[in-house]
Order: structure tokens, then sequence, then C-alpha cells
């Protein structure tokens, strides 16, 4: 069995091609001219073709080149042959031109809610074809989907680090203290001491986004001491305008929503995040993945 598949292997596309191009043109000068090649190129296909299946396929009769019994047979199954491969490079056209792909993302939840839409509409409207998947997690678990390759790329709060890992900056997010606007905080910046005063709700410990609130207040000597931790930041800034307590955000997660029943201030000393654009070294960049990385650089220069 192994033996005959090889012999069939042997026996590639271009010269069961060559050959049937000579069977339709009755002649090895007419079919070389339509392909442009030599006679001599032509008629040398056709041989390997014949040595490496071990029977004979065409054969001349007067001044035609007609195929024999055997080349009859063939050609019947050449047709489907030709078929499929039109039908496979048909295919394969749409990703090589980005008019289609499928690219898996993955990032935090503050940033597929509020960074994410803008990037994705637009490319939905230039690549109707191109799949985008979502994939949301904190930082460590969604490095680890990338360098597994379950992940293309990835839009993290940095640090991130591993030596698959290609790591681009992509834009600073600046936290903010975020307090209930019903206790009329005053204006201007909130240090960690006035800010620790409050009941403190804030992201789960494990983060990268609390490692940096955390680090913020050891700064100023305070061990940050929450009675709520929660993933979620559409709930913390629910508690925190239901007057629950306080917390620090990025900026990113309020946007025109940092109103009504929110108090929003700078903290001091001034903290940001920063994210970045994470993709495996070895990664190809198929026209899909660049389209999708180049939208988020593109997005992330509109924001700065």
């Amino acid at each position: 069995m192994q033996k005959e598949n090889a012999w069939m292997i042997a026996a590639d596309l271009d010269r069961l091609f060559a050959f049937a191009e000579v069977a339709e043109a009755a002649g090895f000068s007419r079919a070389a001219e339509q392909r442009g090649v030599s006679q001599s190129a032509m008629s040398l296909k056709v041989k390997q073709l014949e040595r490496e299946l071990g029977v004979r396929l065409l054969e001349r009769v007067g001044r035609r080149v007609s195929p024999t019994a055997a080349g009859r047979e063939l050609l019947v199954h050449v047709a489907t042959v030709r078929a499929a491969h039109a039908a496979a490079i048909a295919a394969v056209k749409p990703h090589r031109d980005g008019d289609a792909g499928r690219v898996v993302i993955g990032t935090g939840a503050t940033a597929c809610i509020h960074f994410l839409p803008g990037p994705l509409r637009r490319l939905r409207a230039s690549m109707p074809g191109l799949d985008i998947i979502v994939r949301t997690g904190d930082t460590r678990d969604i490095l680890a989907g990338l360098e597994a390759n379950t992940i293309d790329v990835a839009l993290v709060t940095l640090p991130a680090s591993g030596r698959a890992l290609a790591v681009e900056e992509l834009m600073g997010d600046e936290m903010l203290a975020v307090l209930p606007a019903a206790e009329k905080p005053p204006e201007g910046t909130i240090d960690a001491a006035t800010l620790a005063r409050h009941p403190l709700i804030l992201y789960e410990s494990r983060g990268r986004t609390r490692t940096i609130i955390d680090g913020w207040f050891a700064a100023s000597g305070i061990v940050a001491k929450p009675v709520m931790e929660l993933s979620s930041v559409e709930t913390i800034r629910e508690l925190v305008g239901a007057g629950l307590g306080a917390t620090i955000l990025p900026a990113l997660a309020l946007g025109a929503q940092a109103t009504g029943a929110l108090a929003v201030r700078r903290l001091a000393p001034r903290l940001e995040r920063r994210l970045g654009l994470v993709l495996r070294r070895d990664k190809s960049l198929d026209p899909a993945l660049r389209a999708v990385t180049a939208a988020m650089r593109t997005q992330a220069a509109t924001r700065g």
C-alpha cells in the first residue's frame, strides 16, 4: 500500500495537466504554445509521467497525437482533479487577498467592551468575509493561549513577557479615582490616604490591573484592603454609584459614562497602566491578521 501511495504522489499535478493538454490539443507543439513553454519541455513532462506510472499514455497516429486506452482512462480522472484543483484555488484566494480569514483576539473585558467595538465595526464593513472571535480573560490566561497558538493576537495590560512573544506597547490608559457623586467629593486630585478612607471595591487580585493599583497604594505605605473584589467593571461602577464604596478604574472603562452617580477624579501621584499588542514571534501574518492588528493600532492612535 505504501509503495502504491508513493507511486500516486509521484504523478504530480503539473505532469497530469500537461498530459491532458497534449491530448486535448492532439499534439505537443500546439499544447506547448498554449502553455508558453518549449515543445521539448512539454514532451519531457509527459515522458516523466509515463515513466512514473509505468504505462504509455499517448501515441502518434499519423500527424495527430492521441491517448492510448490507459490515457483515456486517466483523462476521466484528470478532469475531476482539475475541477477540485480549481475549487481549492478559488477557496484560498479570498484569504490571500485579505477578503476572508479567521482571527482569534484575546483581551480583557474592559478592552473588549470599550476598545474593540470601533475597529471590529470597521473591519466588518471592509472585510465582510473575515471571521473574528474574541476571548476574554486576565493577562496571564490570554498569554498562555497566545503561547499555545489558540489565540492569534492579544491586547493586554503590560508587562507581558515570554521568550516566544513579541510585545508592542500600544497606548497608555490613565487610572482614575471613582467615588459616589452623592458624597460630593472635592475637586482636584485624590491621594492614596484619602481614597483608602473609603470602603474599596477593586478588581480581582489575580489581574495585572489590580497589581498596578496595589503598587500605587503601597508606594504611599498603604495596603489596599478591599471590601469587595470583582472581575466586572460594570458591576464595580454600579456599586460605587450606589454609594457602597470607591474604586480605581482605567479611563478606558469610564468614557462618556463617567457622569451621573459617579464622581471621577485624577490620582496623586498620577497612575497609568500600559496596554500592549502581543503576538508570537513566529506567527505568520496573513492578510487577515495584518488587517486586525492595523485596525487596533489605528484605534489606539485615535484615542491617544
